[in-house]
């Protein structure tokens, strides 16, 4: 076990039904919002005891340190909890400035474009790097 795991600040998080935390990954230096995820207890505090992130794999039902495929990973900066306690916000430096699984900078590469009527969703970010190199 965790020595973070019954630490005080992690009782200040309002974990959900399922003990989790939504996560929003930020680049520091740009403030280009990254990705989104999500933390249990023992991710939030690997987290913070690596100073790297460490997100809860839904799919997988297991920790993911992010990068540990790719090499991606994220230095945590700095942490924060919003005004409600309920979401969780990582400013991070992003390891060869690629965080999403596509190979893009963003997980938020496609734009909402037209209206309501006949819009789409437009790619507006490049590949950095092909993913298929990535994950073998």
């Amino acid at each position: 076990m965790m020595s973070g795991i019954h630490a005080k600040w992690l009782n200040k998080v309002k974990w959900d039904e399922h003990g989790l935390v939504p996560v929003i990954a930020q680049e520091a230096k740009s403030n280009d919002v990254l990705m989104f995820a999500w933390m249990n207890r023992d991710a939030l505090a690997r987290t913070v005891e690596l100073g790297e992130a460490v997100y809860w794999s839904r799919s997988r039902k297991k920790l993911w340190h992010k990068g540990e495929e790719s090499g991606h990973i994220q230095k945590v900066i700095e942490i924060r909890l919003d005004c409600d306690e309920d979401v969780v916000l990582l400013k991070v430096e992003q390891v060869d400035s690629i965080a999403c699984h596509t190979g893009r900078h963003s997980c938020f590469f496609q734009k909402f474009e037209g209206n309501a009527a006949d819009g789409e969703w437009q790619v507006v970010d490049p590949v950095l790097k092909d993913p298929e190199s990535v994950y073998k």
